[in-house]
């Protein structure tokens, strides 16, 4: 489900809509701006436009304000000039910490905390990764150094990363359209062909880290009366199907990669670019893994309709800079489907351990969202079934 971020933007959510209506015009040329607002609310977690919006008007101003000595502090440590305003939050937390803005005499800047931070490699690495991509043509946040050189600096108790500010639209949503779709696909590309070294796969996508089976975990939700308790005991036969997927083949080498390249990690630059963001999760996979990835997280309109336009402009892009597309199949999703599976397991348990009510009501919605809109392993293979034209080309 996306998140509204701390002080959302009714602009923002039309510009979404309208990047929205144009990817869904690519399956439908019929479609309408109300579909796509409808579309954009249900992401969201809300029933209809009109409730996204009520909502929006219910937590417009909630951003948080960072204490003057400690924006001055982190400025000061990584040499980011005066402080001219106040730091204010972005989003609400998430696995790594929260996002602030910043903005000093010398321009703005993307701070984070990496308090809850699980690092598959290290931020030297990230940081190597995103320097070679950026200098191979890929738009992204330039990362900060602080004064004595490092990437990520404890101040006032937690740990900070910086990012030059990237002026940029809001985060983009699938379905987009094929030109968006495509110039992902080239992104792909670029990074892979890059050829960085890893030792491993990342965990996230190479094991699953689920502590109780599927209906152990369904059996615990009904015990406590958890309201979407039902939805999980009704899809406990797809996440199992799903965990199979590849579970019987070898696995490829691995490069190093972005790792989580979806519409979450991606912007308009005012000049209509990719933006990338999202790098500290960076990491090891087969290219495969991580094609296959973002077909699903791509092509795959929640619901599970398949985007086929948007399928083949996105192996298109990556073909026209690689050359060629490394083998796709169905095992190509074991990565995709080991971290989806990761994912569930963890938002059903941060749901059954929310802290207090505006957390619950947040992780309720959250989770009654996610397990209505798994893909199966038919959706897969249909996704395959759309790409299969442009991989025999």
């Amino acid at each position: 489900m996306k998140t509204l971020p701390d002080n959302p933007s009714l602009d923002h959510l039309r510009q979404q809509a309208k990047n929205l209506l144009a990817g869904l015009r690519d399956m439908d040329p019929a479609a309408t701006l109300t579909t796509a607002q409808a579309r954009l609310a249900e992401q969201y977690g809300f029933p209809t436009w009109a409730a996204l919006k009520t909502e929006v008007a219910r937590v417009r101003g909630r951003a948080e304000i960072a204490e003057v000595s400690l924006a001055r502090a982190i400025a000061a440590s990584y040499g980011l000039g005066d402080v001219v305003g106040e730091m204010r939050t972005v989003a609400r937390a998430d696995d790594m910490g929260r996002r602030w803005a910043l903005v000093t005499d010398r321009g703005r800047w993307a701070v984070r905390t990496m308090d809850t931070w699980w690092p598959i490699v290290d931020a030297e690495t990230d940081v190597a990764l995103q320097q070679a991509a950026a200098a191979a043509g890929v738009l992204l946040p330039a990362p900060v150094r602080s004064r004595a050189g490092r990437i990520v600096e404890t101040i006032g108790g937690h740990r900070w990363r910086v990012y030059e500010g990237l002026h940029s639209g809001p985060p983009l949503l699938a379905p987009a359209r094929s030109s968006l779709t495509r110039a992902v696909g080239g992104v792909l590309a670029t990074i892979h062909g890059l050829g960085l070294p890893v030792d491993r796969i990342s965990p996230w996508h190479g094991t699953r880290l689920a502590t109780a089976s599927w209906p152990e975990l369904a059996a615990v939700a009904a015990a406590r009366r958890a309201s979407w308790a039902g939805a999980l005991d009704a899809t406990v036969a797809t996440l199992t199907d799903l965990d199979g997927i590849g579970s019987d083949t070898g696995t490829p080498a691995p490069v190093l990669c972005h790792n989580t390249l979806g519409p979450a990690s991606t912007r308009l630059a005012t000049n209509g670019r990719l933006v990338v963001v999202g790098w500290e999760h960076a990491g090891g996979q087969p290219p495969s893994w991580e094609l296959a990835n973002a077909l699903l997280d791509w092509a795959v309109v929640p619901g599970g309709e398949v985007n086929v336009a948007g399928a083949r402009a996105l192996l298109d892009g990556y073909r026209a800079t690689a050359g060629a597309l490394p083998p796709l199949d169905l095992a190509a999703f074991r990565g995709a489907v080991t971290s989806l599976a990761n994912y569930v397991f963890g938002q059903v348990s941060a749901a059954l351990d929310a802290p207090d009510d505006e957390e619950r009501r947040y992780a309720d919605r959250s989770v009654a969202h996610l397990l209505s809109h798994l893909p199966t392993r038919a959706v897969l293979e249909q996704l395959l079934d759309a790409a299969i034209g442009v991989v025999r080309r």
